[in-house]
């Protein structure tokens, strides 16, 4: 499940400087590739109001005819819900600079997620080392651009395109414009975390500097129940399963599952109270306002997931997560009480029961943790881009990161040596 920040580093908001060279609704003019079409435009968007989120969304979730958005996070709603509640705003170190790119009709024909950053809290892919070594040559590492859900380490798109035939060719244009964007604003560097492999691949041929991370996923191989899944476990781990189930619940502790018109405001509120609480101790300040969530169920109910534990009459624990097309996403959690296991019950467990019950194919449960391979999660490599602009801090990162890369890949290697699964069941990674 998700964090939350520790003490901001650098500046808390974009210097002035860079505020008045932030384009909020400034435009570049680009001719479409591969195209004898007329004119298109890449223009910023200070706020994501004032994108139509039809023409947002058609390029976040394209042509699908499925019930639900592939990825919810990049979608207008969500995003909006982070800005319009106070929590991805300039206060906070989140300056809103959405990059579209528009036909020369300003139709919306791609963008990206992006803001100009005063920090490097709430992304969850690390770069306060490069930071520090920058500021020790002389450099100025803040502000930076990044493209990213705020708060979220969600793989998924983030070179939003609406299908056509030269989708890739678009998506190319985006990295242009974000290279660009980040040269005229004369900031450091533009980061873009968490993206799709293929995006990925399309960023390094076009010059970023390539990152790899890992992350722990749960697979749905056609599993009909919970213990249709323990089946394919290793007798050891089947067994600490059961255990760790049973315990968690042994204090007279019921399971709630809350989704669409279920939820009301006084479900946040209880949630709410977890949520900061062990966000407080652990962490110092969570990031997400409480208007957050009331915008997220005004907006995206049927999306969410509460998993509330109750003990007799009172909520003491909850994780929230976002329902995908083919896939649950674990985001936050917290707790009033310490029950032995109930971490692990309300976010791993009752996440797998629930994608099961509702043939979702997988699970991603956040960032890091390798106490997920225990409990059926194994590991998944995550993909960011990065373009650092001075090339005497971009040498040094792009080696380090051929490093880090090898190491990544090993330890995934060994992680899946420790698979919980009995050998001859086959989990994908």
């Amino acid at each position: 499940m998700t964090g939350s920040p520790d003490t901001k580093r650098g500046m808390d908001t974009p210097t002035e400087r860079n505020e008045q060279n932030a384009p909020d609704h400034g435009a570049e003019t680009h001719h479409a590739p591969g195209k004898s079409a007329p004119e298109a435009v890449v223009r910023i968007a200070s706020r994501i109001a004032d994108v139509p989120a039809d023409q947002w969304d058609a390029c976040a979730i394209g042509d699908s005819v499925l019930t639900a958005p592939p990825n919810p996070f990049v979608t207008h709603a969500f995003l909006k819900a982070l800005e319009e509640s106070g929590s991805a705003t300039r206060e906070t170190g989140w300056l809103p600079q959405h990059l579209l790119y528009e036909d020369g009709q300003g139709h919306l024909l791609g963008c990206m997620p992006c803001y100009l950053k005063g920090h490097s809290q709430g992304e969850y892919v690390f770069d306060h080392g490069w930071a520090e070594a920058y500021m020790r040559a002389g450099g100025d590492y803040y502000p930076k651009l990044q493209a990213a859900v705020p708060f979220s380490p969600v793989p998924g798109p983030r070179l939003l395109v609406r299908n056509s035939d030269t989708r890739m060719e678009r998506q190319a244009l985006l990295l242009e414009a974000g290279r660009t964007l980040t040269n005229r604003l004369g900031v450091s560097s533009l980061h873009i975390t968490f993206m799709t492999r293929d995006e990925w691949r399309l960023a390094g041929e076009l010059g970023y500097l390539q990152r790899t991370d890992q992350q722990f996923h749960w697979h749905n191989d056609g599993y009909g129940s919970f213990d249709d899944f323990l089946s394919a476990l290793a007798s050891r781990k089947r067994k600490a399963i059961k255990r760790e189930r049973r315990d968690a619940l042994s204090n007279d502790i019921e399971i709630e599952w809350l989704t669409g018109s279920a939820l009301t405001e006084a479900h946040w509120d209880a949630f709410f109270a977890f949520y900061m609480d062990t966000g407080a101790r652990k962490w110092g300040r969570p990031y997400l306002t409480r208007k957050a969530f009331s915008l997220f169920s005004e907006t995206m109910a049927d999306r969410l997931l509460l998993v509330m534990a109750k003990r007799g009459a009172d909520y003491i624990a909850g994780a929230l997560n976002v329902i995908g097309a083919d896939t649950l996403y674990g985001r936050y959690w917290g707790a009033l009480e310490t029950h032995d296991f109930l971490h692990f019950e309300v976010c791993y467990y009752q996440a797998i029961d629930y994608a099961i019950a509702h043939g979702l194919a997988r699970v991603e449960a956040g960032a890091q943790g390798s106490h997920k391979l225990a409990r059926g999660y194994v590991p998944t490599e995550t993909y960011s881009a990065h373009y650092i602009a001075d090339p005497r801090l971009r040498a040094p990162v792009a080696e380090y990161l051929q490093r880090e890369r090898l190491a990544v890949a090993e330890e995934n290697a060994l992680l899946a040596a420790e698979s919980p699964y009995r050998k001859e069941t086959p989990q994908r990674a």
